[in-house]
């Protein structure tokens, strides 16, 4: 992980901006069948905007880079991130509609998800270049695949240069070039992603599986030159494997937080946010996971996504309980 001296707590991500329009149901349909819904809402999304609101919430100092449309969506999106405290100075007016995503969650609490670009997908190297001030002073540069993979790489290499941690969450997963890969400092994933990632399905995370050998997993990643890599596992917590720590402890389990989930959606988003503030403090990876644990399972019991974010004190009322 790069040092990021005199930087502590400032994180800028670069990415996406949605309009969440969700529908309520008692389960997710199946292909070709409709079902009733019970209740509707059109929200502030997009997994960067999420992850820039979950982390300003938390503490950061938080700068968003992206794009949105010149409409009642775009306002919302704008206000929803700037009344959280984070910088939206560097989110641009584009003349494509704003990001939409539409999302169906069960009464369990799990969805599944549409998304359309719209604005999201005229986000350019160039508006990298133009938020400049604000890379150069990052201590965690965040991303997604959201957007187009040239503006990806030009927040890695903007985040590289500056000596900040590139934090890379691989969703919605898609092949990454080398390139990426050797930009990249903290890879995000979940079981899927990181079996897709690997590759061959030899190194498919198994969860439930006391005996997994999860060295060899990072072994693999370390392979293909990633050494630091979270892989969330849904309910049942998340694993850190860091080839960069000591001997012996390249390998950690992170025990999941129990709570009453009522609504999954943007929870792996406030898991990102959560991280992003921690190694922007200075802590390590495996207490990074940690405490992103909490905040991840805090921002399930409440329906949607931003507004269900909890802030620092929650979190530490879980932790100080523990």
């Amino acid at each position: 992980m790069n040092a990021a001296v005199g930087k502590a707590g400032r994180i800028v991500v670069v990415g996406s901006l949605n309009a969440d329009l969700t529908i309520y149901c008692e389960r997710l349909p199946l292909p070709g069948e409709t079902v009733h819904g019970n209740g509707f809402a059109v929200n502030p999304g997009g997994k960067s905007a999420n992850q820039a609101v979950a982390a300003s919430r938390l503490g950061g100092s938080v700068s968003l880079v992206g794009a949105v449309g010149e409409d009642p969506n775009g306002a919302m999106l704008l206000s929803s991130a700037a009344r959280a405290g984070v910088d939206v100075g560097r989110v641009r007016t584009a003349s494509e509609p704003t990001g939409v995503a539409v999302i169906a969650v069960d009464a369990g609490g799990e969805n599944n998800i549409i998304i359309s670009a719209g604005a999201n997908g005229t986000l350019s190297p160039a508006d990298v270049a133009e938020a400049s001030d604000v890379l150069e002073q990052a201590a965690v540069v965040c991303l997604c695949l959201e957007v187009g993979m040239e503006t990806v790489l030009a927040a890695a290499q903007a985040g590289h240069d500056a000596g900040a941690t590139v934090l890379l969450n691989l969703s919605p997963y898609g092949e990454v070039p080398e390139e990426l890969t050797a930009l990249t400092d903290v890879l995000l994933v979940n079981a899927h992603e990181a079996a897709l990632f690997l590759g061959d399905g030899a190194a498919v995370p198994g969860p439930d599986a006391p005996d997994f050998d999860w060295n060899a997993v990072r072994q693999r990643f370390s392979e293909r030159g990633i050494r630091q890599v979270l892989v969330t596992l849904g309910s049942q917590g998340s694993v850190v494997l860091d080839s960069a720590a000591p001997e012996g402890s390249r390998m950690a389990r992170i025990a999941p937080t129990a709570v009453k989930a009522v609504d999954t959606t943007g929870a792996g988003d406030a898991f990102t946010g959560a991280v992003a503030v921690r190694l922007a403090a200075g802590d390590a990876l495996a207490g990074a996971a940690a405490y992103a644990s909490v905040a991840a399972a805090l921002a399930t019991t409440r329906k949607g996504t931003q507004a269900a974010y909890p802030d620092s004190a929650d979190v530490q009322r879980v932790l100080a309980a523990h």
